[in-house]
């Protein structure tokens, strides 16, 4: 495809010379006839080096690195480049064809189940009782949909995919492979002779419209009431949720993270991965975990960033870093220091012994 033509796609401001554009790839990696993009500065010392023919740059990005280019560069200035390069991404990759709409012969559907016009159920999926299937729903192969399931309009659930009962999943969800949704959450009271007694977990799990769960995330239903994941937010894969706990709405969670039981996180929340919260805990709105963070208490100011074990605000972390960076140092200065006190002391000592005799 002409860049000219790509230009009109994605609205943008071209100057350079017409190319024909046969792919797209990363600003280190792109070749002659790519286009490519810059939207994170630290990958900005590429654009001196980078062989693709034609960037993707915002539109009021000045580099002084294209300046010492030895070979000419397009570019289309465009107000997001990223969100730009992901339109491209789908014209010269489109997405995989999706299963026809149809019910595989294998599939076992209970009688008192509902199932909506235009939905796709793969091979080996069992559908239980009075389950409500939305229209056009795509169930792929070996996934169990447990009895009082209700799945929304358009949603999408990947092989493998377990969802027990009585959950309840919204409009344009998308849940990948090896999910289990409502698992009994982590309940046990310890009983005099040391053993445990399990706690009945007769809650559900409530997942909204637009939410996109990871492969292999494990969502346990709450011990009574619902455990909740509120509209547009995106879990990565191999996160655990436990039992009670609600995310806001348009949070995103990176993988590996674990939410303690009856925590409660807010909107528009950025969590990396292996982030670890305790329980009965809750996180403002708009607030920032950088990974592998441990929060013990609650944040309830919003618009904060935190990271660290435990998590504090970032500036008073990178204090107490740079501090433990010091200690090597000082602890060498501090017994220099004891050696020459002890010198001192022996030497006021022999002139006390000698001004005595």
């Amino acid at each position: 495809m002409l860049l000219s033509e790509l230009n009109k796609l994605v609205h943008g401001e071209l100057t350079g010379t017409e190319v024909e554009i046969l792919g797209v790839a990363k600003i280190e990696e792109a070749g002659a006839n790519d286009i490519t993009f810059l939207s994170n500065l630290k990958y900005k010392k590429h654009l001196a080096t980078t062989k693709a023919s034609a960037i993707l740059l915002s539109t009021n990005a000045e580099f002084t690195e294209l300046q010492t280019r030895k070979t000419p560069i397009s570019i289309i200035k465009v107000n997001d480049p990223y969100i730009s390069f992901l339109h491209l991404i789908d014209l010269f990759h489109p997405p995989a064809s999706p299963p026809a709409k149809v019910i595989h012969q294998t599939a076992i559907i209970a009688s008192t189940a509902t199932i909506a016009v235009d939905v796709a159920i793969g091979a080996n999926v069992v559908i239980g009782e009075r389950c409500i299937i939305g229209k056009g729903v795509i169930i792929h192969p070996n996934s169990t949909i447990s009895d009082d399931v209700k799945i929304g309009d358009d949603s999408l659930i990947y092989a493998n995919t377990a969802i027990r009962e009585q959950c309840k999943i919204g409009e344009r969800v998308i849940i990948h492979s090896g999910a289990v949704i409502g698992s009994d959450g982590f309940g046990f009271a310890p009983k005099p002779d040391g053993s445990y007694e399990k706690i009945p977990q007769r809650g559900n799990v409530v997942i909204e419209d637009d939410v996109e769960i990871g492969s292999n995330c494990t969502i346990d239903r709450a011990t009574l009431g619902s455990t909740i994941i509120k509209r547009g937010t995106k879990l990565d894969n191999l996160i655990h949720v436990a039992h009670n706990v609600i995310i806001g709405e348009n949070t995103v969670i990176a993988a590996q993270t674990g939410i303690s039981g009856s925590s409660s996180i807010g909107n528009f929340c950025q969590i990396g991965g292996q982030v670890g919260l305790t329980g009965h805990i809750s996180i403002a709105d708009r607030t920032t975990i950088g990974a592998q963070s441990g929060v013990p208490k609650s944040i309830t100011e919003s618009g904060k960033v935190f990271f660290g074990y435990p998590a504090r605000e970032i500036h008073e972390t990178w204090r107490i870093e740079g501090a433990l960076r010091q200690l090597p140092q000082l602890l060498y200065d501090f017994r220099t220091l004891q050696k020459k006190i002890e010198e001192l002391e022996n030497i006021i000592s022999s002139l006390k012994s000698e001004n005595k005799s």
